[in-house]
């Protein structure tokens, strides 16, 4: 049945537009739409029996329209908005992860939600319907779960891959770190267990995660340890089972001072793994303070090159670091001082030392902590020939890009505290968190903004939802895109073409 728009003048002065119909030859209004006045308001009402007739009968017009399309607010309910560009934006940069190849949408929305507003897996699935109106069972993420246990290895595969295109990586140099996860709970398991604490939660439970990115902190592999491990026992089967896994034939790891020991040297050296790891000073034997004292002048970048049983130690004075050194002692060494004058005062300060008949300034470790103002040190393998002192130093100072790794995962993303209690729920969390995490890290080296600064600028694109009270028919409206996120999306290569 073909449907017509027809414009009619009233009695009043005004138009009347109808939609209408021929029956037996007899002209039959089949609805009215409204009356106006203005050339505006009458397109508007045309708008809106063309968007009538079409819900009705599908019927597509011979003639394309050449008016302004015009929207009345009052023939439309407004029924909220929705970050959907943001999602979909989220999405899309997994999609260049190759993270969507697995088909498991549940999978990238955990991923997603988790970047936006970090919660537990229940709260994430009621903003995944607030945010997007996505439906998820409760019951669907068990049902997954052994499928995402499946997964770690080509994640990891997939995010390296995806260093290599973007980021050049080469596997030439990786830097290390582990950070420890604590559990909303004080009950310990094989898994969760308690010790030392980053989060200063020793009283409870906690796991070990050790990461590893590239050059930029781009992350490339990570691991669980019990809560319990040394952090220092972390690194030889992680470096070990990376450089396997990848067929690696040289490999510089590059990690802190607390990495560094005679058994880490030994399996690093008889495993072919190349390292530079911090220095812990104060440890050094008294031969080699005495040649460090003597040969490394004191002026700003100045630096040497010792050989010991732990490899060769190089070190660099700084003018800056000696100045806030000499702040740091003087302090302690006053601390100490008034303690003494005041025994009843008495506990651990750094420059007291105990004997048998009574508490006194330590005045040797001031000595040995006097000579290391200024001065920093680090552990290689590599000779001199291989690589400078100052590529050694400036690798090493890299490694603070592993320090805001871990930093947008604990802040950012909320890693911890953890709710989950079960070994299986808990590598998930941490393989969401890693998927997040290279997400994020992504669009920070590539925008130069923080993830919470390029979240902001998305949720300015908001989809309008709104109802044709006429046709029932549901319209979305879109924010036009701003100039500031046509940039973003262009730095990270997802602007249409």
């Amino acid at each position: 049945m073909k449907y017509h728009i027809r414009k009619v003048k009233t009695g009043s002065g005004n138009i009347a537009v109808q939609v209408i119909k021929y029956k037996n030859r007899k002209r039959v209004v089949v609805k009215h739409i409204g009356s106006a006045q203005t050339k505006e308001e009458i397109t508007i009402l045309r708008n809106n029996a063309a968007d009538w007739i079409a819900e009705q009968t599908e019927q597509i017009s011979l003639f394309a329209t050449q008016e302004e399309h015009f929207i009345s607010l009052e023939q439309y309910e407004y029924l909220g908005f929705q970050y959907t560009f943001l999602y979909e934006t989220l999405h899309k940069l997994q999609a260049r992860l190759g993270y969507t190849c697995f088909g498991i949408k549940l999978l990238n929305d955990l991923v997603t939600i988790r970047i936006i507003e970090p919660a537990s897996k229940l709260r994430s699935l009621k903003l995944l319907e607030t945010y997007f109106n996505i439906k998820h069972r409760r019951q669907s993420l068990y049902d997954i779960l052994p499928a995402l246990l499946k997964l770690k290895n080509k994640i990891e595969e997939l995010t390296i891959n995806f260093a290599v295109k973007e980021f050049d990586f080469d596997f030439a140099i990786v830097f290390y770190d582990v950070t420890t996860l604590y559990f909303e709970t004080f009950k310990a398991d094989d898994f969760r267990k308690t010790g030392f604490s980053k989060d200063n939660k020793s009283n409870q439970p906690q796991i070990v995660v050790g990461l590893v990115v590239n050059k930029d902190g781009f992350p490339v592999a990570y691991e669980l340890f019990p809560g319990n491990t040394f952090e220092g026992h972390t690194l030889i089967p992680l470096i070990k089972d990376f450089k396997k896994k990848h067929n690696i034939k040289s490999l510089i790891v590059v990690a802190d001072a607390a990495m560094i020991s005679t058994d880490n040297i030994n399996n690093l050296k008889s495993a072919n793994i190349d390292y530079i790891v911090g220095a812990r000073l104060g440890n050094l034997q008294v031969d080699y303070l005495s040649s460090l004292n003597k040969q490394l002048p004191r002026t700003d970048l100045a630096n040497i090159r010792l050989s010991t049983n732990l490899g060769y130690l190089v070190c660099d004075f700084s003018k800056k670091r000696f100045a806030k050194d000499k702040f740091e002692m003087d302090k302690q060494i006053a601390k100490a001082k008034e303690i003494l004058q005041h025994p009843g005062k008495t506990k651990k300060v750094k420059f007291i030392k105990t004997t048998e008949a009574k508490d006194q300034l330590n005045t040797e470790l001031i000595d040995k902590t006097n000579i290391l103002l200024g001065i920093k040190g680090y552990y290689t393998n590599l000779d001199d020939k291989t690589i400078s002192n100052q590529l050694v130093i400036e690798r090493y100072h890299q490694l603070y890009k592993i320090e805001q790794a871990f930093r947008i995962a604990k802040h950012d993303l909320k890693t911890r505290p953890i709710f989950h209690f079960k070994e299986d729920p808990i590598k998930v969390h941490i393989l969401i968190c890693f998927m997040a995490l290279a997400v994020s890290k992504y669009v920070e080296l590539k925008t130069d903004l923080s993830i919470q600064a390029f979240l902001s600028e998305c949720k300015k694109i908001t989809d309008a939802k709104l109802l044709n009270k006429l046709t029932t028919k549901i319209i979305v409206m879109r924010v036009p895109l701003s100039l500031q996120v046509s940039t973003l999306l262009q730095k990270l290569n997802l602007l249409s073409h």
